[in-house]
């Protein structure tokens, strides 16, 4: 049964940063493609970064370039997102998700869209203060 556990989440000040963590279980991920979504109160989810579990591509929504950088440890399992410079607008619950590299990869418009997405985490809260 393949399990995607979020954590790292939490309340930070503006500037601040946030590491999240993804532990990984019950399949391998080798051809995956693994994201960052996220859903700010009374909104969509919307995509925030995702990338090849095989570490290459990636992609990086607009709003989080040059901020946040997705990453993985295939010794752990795990899928990281660093948060630096969190603005208040980052708030929202963040999920982590997963799917097939020939369903989804990072280049394809596919990319964004929840629905193309297999496998999700319960999330985790980011709260900004201002």
């Amino acid at each position: 049964q393949v399990q995607l556990v979020e954590s790292g989440g939490g309340l930070v000040q503006a500037g601040g940063s946030l590491r999240l963590s993804c532990a990984a279980s019950g399949r391998t991920f080798t051809d995956y493609t693994m994201a960052w979504f996220r859903q700010p109160p009374g909104k969509e989810r919307e995509l925030v970064a995702a990338m090849r579990w095989s570490g290459s591509n990636s992609y990086y929504a607009n709003f989080v370039k040059g901020r946040f950088t997705i990453s993985r440890d295939v010794t752990k399992n795990t899928l990281y997102l660093q948060m630096n410079s969190l603005k208040p607008e980052d708030t929202a619950v963040y999920y982590c998700a997963a799917a097939p590299s020939w369903v989804v990869a990072p280049s394809s418009s596919y990319v964004v869209a929840p629905s193309s997405y297999d496998y999700w985490g319960q999330g985790t809260q980011v709260t900004v203060s201002s």
